[in-house]
């Protein structure tokens, strides 16, 4: 395993994450002994950060996440969950509800501190709000030792400087599907975030099933147009007798710039494969045949969120 430093919070993270959300079954049934398997392998290989949400599974990824974690020595992992968002369409963004929710989480995790607690999808709220009585709500959560450090989550990456230019109170952005084969432009914002000290975390280097020999989920929101290149780039990949899920997670992993890149694991055998990824070389033509595919629908997104902020 590789590790890296998460910015100015100084915690030293692998660089492949344990993605937690398939823990609640959005993905299909998981069973408790299943997800402990999985947990308990992605510790033994060197895996030592995890995140969740009570937006996963309606709090059940948290649960199950905490079962898993249960008897691990505290210091021998990071924990990161969310606040703010509850349902597909349930925000809360107030202080009094971010402020029970990490109390909520706490005893889902069977822990009395999270690493980090970080603002999940902030594009779907008022920034004003974020800035103004979000953050400083988590300050005092993180004065009273219920977490050690702050984030902000969310798709429009122009929400990040809109956020961050006016407030120190941000230690950790998460940004996801844009450090991925098909869309890198986190890249474009990476020197900024540098500047700025805060520890950088992509997820979903996979495009959200995009990259996959599956293909996009029905739900995918990503135009057709993006969704049948990543499909043709996979068949190319299978052509080669490769594995396009594999190519891109050696890509993503390769940049030493994001701290640690978050991917959804829940069984022993999707952490061995994923493991697998972290320090081996992408076959170099292959890749520059599958950019290649991917170009004319390279960096098309989605909307997300309040339109002012997308």
């Amino acid at each position: 395993m590789q590790y890296r430093t998460l910015g100015k919070t100084g915690l030293r993270v692998s660089a492949l994450g344990f993605g937690a959300s398939p823990l609640g079954g959005v993905f299909g049934p998981v069973e408790q002994e299943d997800a402990t398997r999985a947990v308990r392998a992605a510790l033994d290989r060197g895996v030592n950060v995890f995140d969740v949400s009570p937006y996963y599974g309606d709090t059940k990824a948290e649960t199950v996440l905490g079962n898993a974690l249960a008897g691990v020595a505290r210091d021998g992992y990071c924990l990161a969950t969310k606040v703010g968002r509850y349902g597909p369409d349930d925000f809360d963004f107030s202080a009094g509800r971010v402020t029970r929710s990490v109390d909520e989480s706490l005893r889902r995790l069977r822990v009395d501190h999270v690493d980090l607690i970080q603002c999940h999808d902030i594009e779907f709220g008022s920034l004003d709000q974020i800035v103004g009585e979000t953050l400083p709500a988590l300050r005092r959560v993180r004065e009273q030792g219920k977490a050690r450090f702050v984030g902000i989550t969310g798709l429009p990456l122009a929400i990040f400087p809109r956020v961050l230019d006016r407030t120190d109170d941000v230690d950790v952005v998460l940004s996801y599907c844009h450090y991925a084969l098909n869309d890198d432009t986190l890249a474009g914002l990476l020197p900024y975030l540098r500047q700025k000290d805060v520890g950088i975390i992509s997820a979903s280097p996979l495009g959200m099933g995009l990259l996959t020999g599956q293909g996009a989920p029905a739900w995918h929101p990503a135009p057709e147009a993006v969704k049948a290149a990543c499909a043709r780039a996979a068949a190319r990949c299978r052509d080669r007798g490769s594995d396009i899920a594999r190519l891109a997670l050696q890509w993503s992993l390769a940049n030493e710039e994001i701290a640690t890149t978050l991917v959804g694991m829940a069984s022993a055998e999707a952490v061995d494969k994923n493991v697998a990824c972290v320090g081996a070389e992408p076959d170099g033509p292959l890749l520059a045949e599958v950019r290649e595919i991917l170009a004319p629908a390279y960096g098309v997104t989605w909307p997300s969120g309040r339109p002012e902020n997308d």
